[in-house]
């Protein structure tokens, strides 16, 4: 294997030092034109890339900001990673996504490789309902910014949709449609997410004088489209079948269309159906999905902003306060929940 090049390589091609060489590549404007010139050059012939690692050690600083999602096969999540990717961009800095699947464990051992890889910070949206990860990872006194969660009983900054609002935008469009009975599939009922939006629809069933019977939850075990279909199964086996579903994300309502279409069941004559996050797809189904629009870009954008904030800030000079950012959704009425009934 051939041995890689190193920076006194470098200086010794370019007959400079190797102060000089560290100088180019760091601070480029206090090294003379000429002198630049023949460092770059040897550079270039030489094939050398300096070790980013190495430099994190002498600086303390990672140009890597982490994020943690639940799912990367959720399209939400992707809009989230993109935004964040931007403003990590235009800061100069790279991000390392990595995926929870949704597991406890696997979120605690992703925190811990944010941990040994020094990262500048975190965007972690928690899969463990019970915060002990949170928890650990303090100690390694990393800044981290919560998304698509509010920061409750912590004092990080957090950004977030209004899921009460956005749960109460369903279900009062359902409502508002002549639909008496609803079932809710609403993933694992740990999330919080999954509870604010139970919150909202219940609240607009209150709204409209209209008693919790009314609405039915089917929970899920995950967020996905399989899951999906395994709830449109159980709807289908149901004597007395409900004439809407509001689904906690587009995957589950995606899965549920899908299962109701197998059975020739007609959407939305027989059965109306709201999703939620207004991903890519929904509006490509077959039958164009209604659902609750967050803006996830905007979220994912508004993260790393705060949390480039707070890393800019560690010495506390520059006035950063911890603070919560909640964005508002926005109902998208597509062909899924608009019947003739």
């Amino acid at each position: 294997m051939a041995q890689s090049v190193g920076i006194k390589d470098v200086a010794r091609a370019a007959g400079v030092s190797v102060g000089t060489v560290s100088n180019v590549i760091n601070r480029p404007d206090s090294v003379a034109t000429e002198t630049r010139a023949r460092v770059l050059s040897a550079i270039d012939r030489l094939g050398y890339v300096r070790s980013e690692s190495a430099r994190q050690l002498r600086a303390g600083r990672s140009r890597i900001m982490g994020l943690l999602v639940l799912d990367m096969g959720n399209p939400f999540f992707v809009d989230v990673a993109r935004g964040a990717e931007r403003a990590a961009r235009e800061a100069g800095l790279g991000v390392m996504v990595c995926n929870s699947a949704q597991n406890a464990a696997e979120e605690a051992d992703y925190l811990s490789l944010f941990a040994e890889q020094r990262v500048r910070g975190v965007l972690l949206t928690p899969a463990d309902a019970t915060g002990r990860n949170i928890e650990s990872f303090r100690r390694h006194h990393i800044p981290f910014v919560l998304v698509d969660r509010v920061a409750e009983g912590t004092t990080e900054c957090s950004v977030s949709v209004d899921d009460v609002a956005g749960g109460a935008l369903a279900v009062r469009h359902l409502v508002d449609a002549g639909h008496r009975s609803i079932a809710y599939v609403s993933g694992p009922p740990s999330l919080n997410q999954v509870r604010d939006r139970r919150t909202g629809a219940l609240s607009a069933l209150a709204e409209a004088g209209l008693g919790p019977e009314v609405l039915r939850e089917l929970p899920t075990e995950r967020l996905d489209v399989a899951a999906g279909r395994d709830a449109g199964a159980r709807l289908l086996g149901l004597a007395d079948r409900p004439t809407a579903v509001f689904c906690a994300n587009d995957l589950l309502a995606l899965g549920v269309l899908q299962a109701m279409y197998a059975a020739g069941v007609s959407v939305p004559d027989d059965l109306a159906i709201v999703g939620y996050d207004d991903i890519e797809f929904a509006a490509a189904a077959a039958v164009p999905l209604t659902s609750v629009r967050q803006p996830a870009v905007t979220m994912g954008a508004l993260a790393a902003e705060l949390l480039l904030e707070e890393t800019e800030d560690e010495d506390g000079t520059r006035g950063h306060e911890h603070r919560r950012v909640v964005l508002q959704p926005e109902l998208v009425v597509r062909r899924s929940s608009l019947s003739a009934r």
